[in-house]
């Protein structure tokens, strides 16, 4: 039998992690067409609506149901809107081990929400999945996702060489791929606990679907 994450939603004070919908394609097929998107992912381009919904609506939720991980669209708590997404991926049920993706649309960037959203999904995957480590993998040139591992608490553990194919505008206004390294850092449950310590009174939110109220607020 397959193992699987549970179809749940996670609350912090600003942001709501849930599953996809329907209604979130329009926003996911303007987020993914940014340019630091194409450049960072490996999604397709230009990202059509056609992608999106396939994403929204079934490979999104197959990831959870085959038991590869779980996807979750993040969004603004008090105005809905699509902040971006979350996906664990990669997930070795015997080791008890994930990696974290994410990405955050243009509008939502410099507010702190994907330092938000990972130390709630990493709270969550550590606390109530009983998992063991969390690994990020960035692109050694992406400074901006380091910022954000090293944030959250990540250890960097070492660089995999010409890991990853990136892309770059050339100059007559396309796009060219490139290999890069990654660096690999990691999250373990003491690594959350010594944050913890270093912020006591956070509350967290176990009602209703498992999620984390005011989670790490003085991480914005």
């Amino acid at each position: 039998m397959t193992s699987t994450f549970p179809d749940i939603s996670i609350s912090t004070d600003r942001l709501v992690l849930r599953p996809f919908e329907a209604g979130d394609v329009p926003a996911l097929a303007e987020m993914m067409n940014d340019e630091l998107i194409v450049a960072w992912t490996s999604a397709p381009h230009p990202y059509t609506t056609a992608d999106a919904r396939d994403w929204a609506l079934r490979r999104a939720h197959a990831e959870r149901t085959s038991g590869r991980g779980i996807v979750f669209a993040v969004t603004e708590f008090l105005t809905h809107r699509l902040v971006g997404t979350v996906h664990l991926r990669n997930t070795d049920w015997r080791t008890l081990t994930a990696e974290i993706a994410y990405v955050t649309a243009p509008w939502a960037r410099g507010e702190g929400y994907a330092c938000e959203s990972v130390l709630a999904v990493a709270e969550w995957l550590f606390r109530d999945q009983k998992f063991e480590r969390l690994e990020l993998r960035t692109p050694a040139d992406n400074t901006a996702a380091q910022q954000v591992a090293q944030k959250t608490g990540c250890v960097s553990e070492g660089v995999l060489r010409s890991a990853r194919i990136t892309r770059s505008r050339t100059e007559d206004g396309g796009w060219t791929e490139n290999r890069t390294d990654l660096i690999v850092w990691s999250l373990l449950p003491e690594d959350l606990d010594e944050i913890r310590e270093g912020h006591p009174g956070d509350g967290y939110d176990t009602t209703g679907a498992g999620g984390y109220l005011g989670a790490f607020p003085d991480w914005r």
